[in-house]
């Protein structure tokens, strides 16, 4: 047998794989100071990165779709050199770029007709070669332009931007019409080497600093200010009030970011060495969380998901097989579950049992197995094992039920126990070994401030925990827990939303202590947590926002108020009784 190192695992091209971007969401940029390596001139070049716009191609709430990748060009100075762009209006991708600072007659502007998609990524790339420029989109041209002669201005003032264009007399402001929205990863700027001649296939691999790359960035998870060639980039933002660039773990689905996988039982006996995590790759995809059950007219069956630990949009994972809103929705380390819900115009309420791979993007598969009976605004709850579902109206009065079913196996689902009393919409989370369930009303126009305690690998009725700090008719869903607190957000008593947060602490009983306060009133949405940040999706607030695609998180083991977390951009601001669940919840690692 070979000894394992520590220091170097990987294998199946793991130790080069994509694994980082930069999200860029709105009046937002990084800089770096002006350098002669910048200057292009007349030498061969490629511009290059990957780049996901989420699910916003309007960088102003419908304005302008103008978008600036990388730029080193001042609008209204007449110092304009060269950028990659896309002018969303004409839907024109390519390369901005003047001899002379000024454009017009001497305009050297390379760009051609291309739609993008949203939430997709997508590889571009702008290539001089002698006197020909050829933009490129996922290695295929859309164009070349064979007479792109002479130099390219040479703009020694003003920084390289990326992710926007500066306007101003004094160069610093960001051009707020022309500003990149979404992910952007494994940015390369070569200046001396046009290394693509024709079409090609995507990189499935970081990108390398060559002998004459002058920028090379966007590639880590965790720094947006990581550089391979020295720069020192520096995050813009246009006011105090707006957010700088992020780093995310969003990045795109090519290649293979992970190394040699152990399938085995295979143990060191000493601290010298390395014990490999048991599992398969497949099955360590920790801090992904997942939205579904979107109510709408027509039903929106869509899942996204999102990486818990880094903020941004979320992205398309796949379909439900039907529409579940407001289901009870679970998770174990592998598996993501929805048990019932409602669906279409009239609110049909399901027994359907539906599960999706959660480290593997594709649609819901129908389990086969079934609930003891229809239900909808039932909450969701679970340790590695069993998955719990709670309370929820049948189909129109609350009742106190709570089943179970084994995440595995998903056969019909299997009588628990009973709450303390019948719950509208309650919210439920917990640890490995007991789950909190926040009561809702015991009846129509009541409301309640009881919690609920079970142990999950057993079965039998609830016991009494406390009360939360007020009382609601709906929870809706917004529970996030650790190891070790639950926290416990919004919800309805007519006729108004909460946007109160509080938490108790799993293994104890007692009354639920004040945490601190969401952005808006709300009730009904997704919640997903890992074992530092708990995220609450898409939920029904107070008029006249009612409707609302927006995120936002807490630290769990702190206490403060909800901070933006990004939206979920396939849902056009209408993501209501959604629910949502993650691998990595209640101490699951």
């Amino acid at each position: 047998m070979g000894i394992l190192r520590a220091d170097r695992v990987s294998g199946l091209g793991g130790a080069n794989a994509i694994n980082g971007s930069v999200y860029f969401k709105a009046a937002q940029n990084l800089r770096t100071s002006n350098h002669s390596d910048f200057a292009l001139g007349s030498n061969d070049f490629t511009i290059e990165c990957w780049w996901n716009p989420g699910g916003d191609l309007t960088p102003n709430g419908g304005g302008t779709t103008d978008q600036n990748f990388i730029s080193l060009w001042n609008n209204s100075t007449n110092r304009r050199a060269w950028g990659m762009y896309y002018d969303g209006d004409t839907t024109l991708f390519g390369l901005i770029a003047t001899t002379d600072g000024i454009g017009g007659g001497n305009d050297r502007s390379t760009y051609y007709a291309h739609t993008f998609a949203k939430n997709t990524w997508v590889h571009l790339a702008c290539v001089r070669i002698s006197n020909t420029c050829t933009i490129y989109v996922d290695g295929t041209a859309i164009g070349s332009n064979t007479s792109f002669t002479g130099s390219i201005y040479n703009n020694t003032v003003e920084p390289l931007v990326i992710g926007g264009q500066l306007t101003g007399a004094d160069g610093s402001h960001s051009y707020d019409a022309k500003i990149l929205r979404g992910y952007m990863s494994n940015l390369r700027v070569i200046n001396g080497d046009g290394i693509y001649t024709g079409n090609f296939t995507p990189p499935t691999t970081r990108l390398e600093k060559t002998a004459n790359t002058v920028l090379l960035c966007c590639q880590s998870p965790g720094d947006i200010t990581q550089e391979a060639t020295g720069k020192d980039l520096l995050p813009y933002r246009s006011s105090i009030n707006d957010a700088f660039p992020m780093a995310s773990h969003i990045a795109p689905d090519v290649g293979e970011d992970h190394g040699t996988t152990f399938t085995d039982n295979t143990k060191f006996d000493t601290l010298s060495y390395m014990v490999p995590p048991g599992g398969t790759t497949a099955e360590s995809n920790r801090g992904r969380g997942l939205i579904a059950g979107h109510y709408n007219t027509p039903q929106i069956n869509t899942i996204s998901y999102i990486n818990i630990q880094s903020e941004g949009n979320a992205i398309n994972f796949g379909d439900l097989v039907s529409g579940a809103a407001s289901a009870g929705c679970f998770a174990s380390s592998t598996r993501g579950v929805w048990c019932g819900g409602y669906y279409g115009p009239a609110g049909t309420v399901t027994d359907t049992i539906q599960y999706v791979t959660i480290a593997t993007q594709g649609n819901a598969i129908d389990s086969g197995g079934n609930l003891l009976a229809a239900r909808k605004m039932n909450a969701g709850l679970s340790n590695d094992t069993r998955g719990v579902t709670a309370g929820g109206t049948a189909p129109s009065s609350p009742d106190n039920v709570m089943q179970y079913v084994t995440i595995a196996s998903l056969g019909n689902a299997s009588d628990f126990g009973d709450l303390t009393a019948a719950s509208f919409y309650p919210s439920a989370a917990g640890n490995t070994t007991r789950g909190i369930i926040y009561l809702g009303s015991p009846a129509p126009n009541t409301a309640s401030n009881v919690i609920n305690y079970i142990t999950i690998a057993t079965t039998g009725n609830a016991s009494d925990f406390g009360d939360a700090t007020y009382s609601a008719q709906y929870r809706g869903g917004l529970a996030v827990s650790n190891s070790t607190r639950l926290v416990n957000a919004g919800g309805f008593d007519a006729p108004v939303n909460s946007n109160v947060i509080d938490y108790v602490t799993i293994a104890t009983t007692g009354n639920a202590t004040d945490f601190g306060d969401l952005s808006r009133p709300m009730h009904g949405g997704a919640n997903m947590s890992n074992s530092i940040r708990g995220v609450f999706a898409g939920a029904y607030g107070t008029a006249p926002a009612k409707y609302s695609n927006t995120m936002e998180y807490v630290t769990i083991a702190t206490q403060g108020n909800g901070t933006d977390f990004g939206e979920v951009p396939n849902i056009s601001g209408n993501s209501t009784y959604t629910a949502g669940c993650a691998d990595s919840h209640g101490g699951i690692s």
